[in-house]
C-alpha cells in the first residue's frame, strides 16, 4: 500500500505543487501525493516552466484548498512555508506532521 502525502503552502501555487510534481515523478510508485494551499492562488506559470526545464509536467495541476482533503487520511502531512505551518497547525486525518520552510519562488 502507498503511503499518502500532503504538501501545504499559502497560496498552492508554486512549492507544494512543485514538491507534489516532483515526488510523484521520482517516487510515484511508492506514495500518493497531493498538495493544497490555505489561500489557493492558482498555479504559477513560472513553476509549471521550471518543473518542465526538469523533464516534469505540472501543468495539468490546479490550486486547492485544504479543505477539500478533510476527512483525508495521509502518513504525512508536510507545510512547506511558514504560513502555512502557523495556519493550519493541525490537520485531522494527518499522520506525521513535518515542517520545512522554502522561499517563495513566486516572490
Amino acid at each position: 500500500m502507498k503511503s499518502r502525502i500532503l504538501f501545504l503552502c499559502t497560496g498552492n501555487s508554486a512549492r507544494s505543487q512543485m514538491a507534489e510534481g516532483l515526488l510523484r515523478h521520482m517516487a510515484g510508485d511508492r506514495f500518493e501525493v497531493f498538495s493544497a494551499g490555505t489561500r489557493p492562488s492558482g498555479l504559477n506559470p513560472n513553476a509549471v516552466q521550471a518543473m518542465a526545464e526538469v523533464g516534469i509536467d505540472i501543468s495539468g495541476h490546479r490550486s486547492k484548498h485544504v479543505d477539500e482533503f478533510a476527512g483525508h487520511q495521509f502518513d504525512y502531512v508536510f507545510t512547506v512555508c511558514d504560513n502555512a505551518k502557523e495556519t493550519c497547525p493541525f490537520f485531522p486525518g494527518g499522520g506525521k506532521r513535518l515542517h520545512q520552510s522554502f522561499e517563495d519562488p513566486a516572490g
